[in-house]
């Protein structure tokens, strides 16, 4: 028999998932978006994540399966085109996200090493190579994997506590402090907005459904998994933007965009506490994308299986599905391609649809979840709102991310429906 994963491990699960490279990618983004509402903007983000997981939680004690996600959306609407999209938009926001968490690690890099001139293209080296040694390590070993992981969560967390515990010491006497008072907020919503864009930050709690069926004591510690992965993330995130945004002039923040968290600590620490916070930068990032790697290609392999893909991805290529390799090289595609903004707003509509969709599926099985259907209802409208809002307020700023996340839903959903006809034609 498998080992049973206890309460700590399945907290550790979604706090792992969520705590990877999403907050070291998209702080900066979102002081840009927010700037003193940034604490605001997190909130909202959790919020929603929160609600979310009620959904989650029920299906989780209903339909315990490895398949997480993908199962959760099959049970609810069948197997059927529409499903087989949202069920390939899952795993092509998994190849979103390693190209975020890839990004990440490509901007904090060169300020420990610079390998040109050019810092741009510094970060798309780093980026690349950081990839292509963690496809290379899922292919070496999938218990490597899992021991990494384990090492980088309790890492990541005690630097980031250290932080948090230097960082609200260090807001005493701060000058910057007075940016956190509302006038410095901009309007409710473009806090909103901000807080969608940055809402992929917030999406790892849903790993904790591929543990479920492991999870000792379900009935009690599903719900406390979740539920307390995604408060203590929600506490964690406002008071890291708290720190950020009392600790630095928001002219600071823009200049050090991508590696805002490093220059935080940097107040309080000194060149020791940048190099210290852009160590745990690399670990996150580099944890986040060997995680999600490994994720990434489960649910590809998953959803083939299902016969929502074609099932050559349930190949192996060097003992491993051939997912694996397609997944690497997407992300690669994608990193060196589209800016961090345009990523991170891919990953969110993603995200927030497929969320929308699993709140609609726990709102549509509620009696047989014996689950209150309000909340999943009021999860759905909120990640739609959510969604839409995000789509609206980027398109009076770039239309470009507008367009490239619109198509990537569009293109799963036509990819899905040309699979399913080409089937019918050969009669399967």
């Amino acid at each position: 028999m498998a080992k049973k994963i206890g309460l700590k491990e399945a907290i550790s699960i979604g706090i792992g998932g969520m705590v990877g490279g999403g907050i070291f990618a998209v702080l900066g983004l979102a002081v840009a978006l927010a700037e003193g509402g940034t604490p605001i903007s997190f909130l909202i983000a959790g919020l929603i994540a929160l609600i979310t997981s009620y959904s989650y939680v029920k299906l989780s004690l209903k339909y315990p399966d490895r398949g997480g996600t993908v199962k959760f959306v099959n049970q609810g609407f069948g197997k059927g085109v529409f499903s087989g999209g949202i069920n390939n938009l899952l795993w092509v926001s998994y190849i979103i996200m390693l190209s975020l968490y890839a990004s990440a690690f490509g901007s904090y890099a060169p300020n420990l090493l610079a390998l040109t001139n050019d810092v741009a293209l510094d970060g798309h080296i780093y980026a690349s190579i950081i990839v292509v040694f963690a496809t290379a390590i899922n292919y070496y070993s999938i218990s490597v994997v899992g021991k990494i992981e384990a090492y980088a969560v309790i890492i990541k967390l005690i630097i980031l506590l250290a932080f948090v515990g230097f960082g609200i010491y260090g807001l005493f006497g701060n000058p910057h402090l007075s940016q956190l008072s509302p006038e410095n907020w901009e309007s409710p919503f473009k806090l909103l907005t901000a807080g969608m864009v940055i809402f992929v930050a917030y999406e790892g709690f849903e790993l904790i459904a591929n543990a479920a069926p492991d999870i000792e004591n379900p009935e009690k510690n599903i719900p406390r998994a979740y539920y307390w992965s995604v408060i203590f993330v929600i506490f964690l995130y406002v008071i890291i933007a708290i720190i950020t945004v009392g600790s630095l002039a928001f002219s600071q923040i823009a200049t050090a965009q991508d590696y805002v968290l490093a220059e935080a600590a940097k107040p309080m620490l000194g060149k020791v506490g940048f190099t210290i916070i852009t160590v745990a930068a690399l670990i996150s990032t580099f944890s986040a994308i060997n995680a999600s790697l490994y994720g990434g290609t489960k649910v590809n392999y998953e959803i083939s299986e299902d016969d929502e893909l074609p099932h050559e991805f349930t190949s192996k290529l060097w003992n491993q599905p051939i997912g694996l390799m397609v997944t690497a090289v997407l992300t690669l595609i994608l990193v060196n391609t589209l800016k961090l903004e345009s990523i991170s707003t891919a990953g969110s509509v993603g995200f927030l649809l497929i969320f929308a969709v699993v709140n609609f599926t726990g709102f549509k099985l509620s009696k047989e979840l014996n689950a209150n259907r309000i909340i999943p209802v009021i999860g759905f409208v909120f990640c739609l709102i959510a969604m839409i809002a995000l789509l609206v307020q980027h398109f009076s700023v770039s239309q470009s991310d507008v367009y490239i996340a619109l198509g990537i839903i569009l293109f799963c959903f036509l990819f899905e429906f040309i699979y399913k006809q080409t089937e019918k034609s050969k009669g399967f």
